[in-house]
């Protein structure tokens, strides 16, 4: 059966996006201390490993998860696959994060301004 080319082009589309966003995997406390590790330095997967009360193969899929939302890169040494954290995804949640809590605070000191009137029609 042939496919269209409008066809393929949005299958190599879908396939070139990452399947996890940088919000479901840091939701994971095993995969927010994996990046805390590699933003110390580069490790292998046995090194990671040896961090956690889980397997080599538990901890390679938490870093297949965390590279396919771009947190994590990896490199040949050998035969050795080495990761390091790629942390440009986070400054981008990190910008998103800022814009909330601006917010907040702002919705903060107007509670506290009127809890101060509040109180001074009171005395």
């Amino acid at each position: 059966m042939w496919r269209s080319w409008a066809n393929m082009s949005a299958l190599n589309r879908a396939s070139e996006e990452p399947k996890y966003d940088v919000f479901q995997a840091i939701a994971d406390p095993t995969r927010r201390g994996v990046l805390r590790l590699l933003g110390e330095r580069e490790l292998p997967v046995n090194a990671i490993s040896s961090h956690f009360p889980m397997t080599r193969t538990a901890v390679s899929k938490h870093l297949r998860i965390l590279a396919e939302a771009g947190l994590v890169k990896e490199r040949k040494v050998g035969r050795e696959t080495r990761y390091r954290l790629d942390a440009d995804p986070l400054r981008e949640l990190k910008s998103w994060l800022a814009f909330y809590e601006r917010f907040w605070e702002n919705k903060l000191d107007a509670l506290r301004r009127y809890v101060e009137a509040d109180e001074g029609d009171n005395e």
